[in-house]
């Protein structure tokens, strides 16, 4: 259920209400608005305590939350999360980050060549991927911590923040070492001991919708995260599975208002993997921040053809560098910025 303390509550009333909460076996999770703190109190049974809060001088009202997703749901936080990343990087703002790089992170050469062309073009984020995921067990599965030592190295030389994917358990301490944001990915959305791992770690964390995961399950599985007390979650929609064989995947631009009306979580775009046609990359990204995207992340190789990994859906450094600008020019229409 939702605590809403009263309009002015000083930080001992606020504290107050969180002991009592944890007196009775539950976990607070505080958020606090403009104008009014809200205390989540999340769990089994939780309303029977409602007027045993209402009561109390500094509560303004209690309300329950009906939603199965508690704490990534608008009626926990009606205002929108923005989350901070480093460097001054915030996503859910005005401002539209672009997330870019190689798919896999290949040589030190290669991390850093990329980086400099995506950052010279606008992009506020470096990615790179140093654990893979691949359908076939025999294609190349990344460098592992070696490939997380060059991004780490690309985005301080480069003074960008850095994101790259954790696959078990066991990775999420050692990619949040080296990254500014822990991404998990589309094939573990639902792997609820990774999603708690990442939770328990103070990274942002972006969630990837899975290709045939619903947005009900997709806020569910942020909701793992925001259980272990980590706010700053990132949802990103990069494409459901159809009947659709022409492209790689169906991208569900529809999700976007949809979500942003459930969650009050940022939202990024992957239009890479969506369509995963090089040439229609660009056509998806304008879309994507026609819709509201607050970010996107488009994969960019300078020799796509060489690549190890989704060389067919990496953009050239050409063409990234042309589709910033005209991404910029569809920020402006609807009122964000892209480029400063």
């Amino acid at each position: 259920m939702i605590i809403t303390m009263k309009q002015g509550a000083k930080p001992k009333d606020i504290a107050i209400v969180a002991e009592k909460i944890k007196g009775l076996g539950y976990k607070p999770h505080i958020s606090k608005g403009k104008d009014v703190t809200i205390i989540g109190m999340i769990g089994d049974y939780a309303e029977k305590y409602k007027d045993a809060f209402e009561s109390m001088e500094v509560v303004e009202h209690v309300s329950e939350i009906q939603k199965p997703y508690k704490l990534a749901s608008r009626e926990f936080k009606k205002e929108n999360t923005i989350v901070k990343v480093s460097r001054n990087v915030e996503i859910g703002g005005e401002k539209i980050h672009v997330i870019a790089g190689p798919c896999a992170i290949e040589t030190k050469e290669q991390m850093f060549t990329t980086a400099k062309i995506v950052k010279d073009a606008g992009a506020t984020i470096i990615r790179g991927g140093a654990y893979k995921p691949r359908s076939s067990p025999y294609a190349f599965q990344g460098l592992g911590e070696k490939g997380l030592k060059y991004l780490n190295e690309s985005g301080s030389k480069l003074h960008m923040p850095t994101i790259s994917e954790a696959m078990t358990v066991e990775q999420v301490g050692l990619v949040a070492k080296y990254c500014d944001i822990v991404q998990i990915g589309a094939r573990n959305i639902q792997n609820y001991d990774l999603l708690k791992a990442a939770g328990k770690q103070t990274k942002p964390v972006l969630l990837k919708r899975g290709m045939a995961t619903t947005i009900k399950e997709l806020l569910l599985s942020a909701e793992y995260v925001l259980s272990q007390g980590n706010y700053n979650v990132i949802l990103c929609e990069r494409g459901i599975r159809t009947f659709e064989t022409a492209t790689r995947f169906t991208m569900d631009l529809n999700a976007i208002p949809v979500i942003k009306k459930l969650s009050h979580l940022p939202v990024v775009l992957d239009p890479s993997h969506g369509i995963g046609i090089r040439e229609h990359v660009g056509t998806m990204a304008k879309a994507c921040i026609a819709v509201g995207a607050d970010g996107l992340i488009i994969e960019v190789h300078p020799q796509p053809e060489l690549a190890l990994s989704d060389g067919p859906q990496s953009l050239l450094p050409d063409q990234f560098k042309t589709l910033m600008k005209e991404l910029d020019l569809v920020a402006k229409a609807v009122g964000r910025e892209l480029l400063y």
